[in-house]
């Protein structure tokens, strides 16, 4: 099959052998494969892969099963798929662990289904799981316009949150809004900080999904209401910065951090199970709807991932396979 491999921190455009169906397993012949900053990391020496694991990367993927294990119940040859992978998305074919694959819901394309696992997955940890996000609660999201962010806006709104976020355009920001967002900030014109006082009584919100890190920690602490909790899943400008923690303290927060690679299966599984549950049937009436840049032919992928790092994209990137 043809894949990209990550060959001494450059991708390249191979051919390599066809993954082997295992029991619990399905293969899939691959339609889309989401682009995630998880892959440039990876180029760049600082997310490897799992061990033992083919340099491929790639962590979701929709198109059609075309061989199940033996094991695999809920899905049969011929099915539209996505799914959650550690590996190999950027492949013609990639197996899949049955707990980690979902149907395409009703109404969704193939190239929409493929920047739904990874984004649904990650806000469903940090949202429920981590930050237990309540009806009536505020949020605020950085990076808003994002393929995790426009997806947290919405499942945000599903959960019955007032939602705010940030975004660097004024472009991204009426994405955000389009999304549910009631008042998103252009962070390069406004201070986000005063803002969120002032729209919030000068409570601050309850709490915050950050990709941002860097000098956003204390004005992250800032922006909280007493008892408010912050989620780090990602450091893009940096995870070492002075800061005064007193806020913590008097404020009783909660700082807590969320990746969604390491895993255990059992975990992944059930966030699956939750998801198909709460999430798949507002996807379906049209409530949660996936955000969508630009799709790369396969063998463009270093454009895709060079955009992903220039911060261009307004939603999320995928690769035609």
């Amino acid at each position: 099959m043809q894949a990209i491999i990550l060959e001494q921190g450059y991708y390249n455009f191979n051919k390599c052998p066809l993954p082997l169906c295992t029991p619990d397993h399905v293969l899939i012949k691959v339609a889309y494969a989401g682009v995630n900053r998880a892959d440039l990391l990876q180029k760049q020496g600082r997310y490897p892969l799992p061990e033992c694991s083919p340099a491929i990367p790639g962590m979701e993927v929709s198109g059609e099963i075309v061989e199940c294990g033996n094991t695999v119940a809920p899905f049969k040859k011929g099915a539209k798929v996505c799914a959650l992978v550690s590996e190999g998305g950027y492949g013609e074919y990639v197996l899949a662990h049955q707990a980690l694959v979902l149907p395409v819901p009703e109404g969704i394309s193939l190239e929409s289904a493929a920047g739904l696992p990874e984004a649904c997955f990650t806000v469903w940890i940090s949202l429920v799981w981590q930050a237990k996000l309540k009806a009536g609660e505020t949020l605020l999201i950085h990076g808003g316009s994002s393929g995790i962010g426009s997806i947290a806006i919405q499942i945000g709104r599903l959960l019955g949150a007032r939602v705010f976020t940030t975004s660097g355009s004024d472009e991204k920001c009426m994405v955000c809004e389009q999304c549910g967002a009631v008042k998103a900030i252009n962070y390069r014109k406004a201070d986000y900080v005063s803002i969120i006082k002032e729209q919030t009584a000068n409570q601050g919100v309850d709490v915050i999904l950050d990709m941002v890190g860097g000098d956003y920690f204390q004005r992250n602490l800032e922006c909280l209401n007493k008892e408010g909790r912050l989620c780090i899943i990602a450091f893009l400008q940096g995870s070492k910065m002075p800061v005064n923690l007193s806020p913590i303290l008097f404020k009783h927060l909660s700082v807590m951090g969320s990746t969604l690679r390491a895993r255990p299966l059992q975990e992944k599984a059930q966030i699956a199970s939750e998801l198909y549950k709460n999430v798949w049937k507002a996807i379906e009436k049209g409530l949660v709807k996936p955000v969508i840049d630009q799709i790369f032919p396969l063998c463009d992928a270093e454009k895709a991932l060079l955009r992903m790092e220039e911060g261009l994209n307004v939603g999320k990137i995928l690769l035609r396979i």
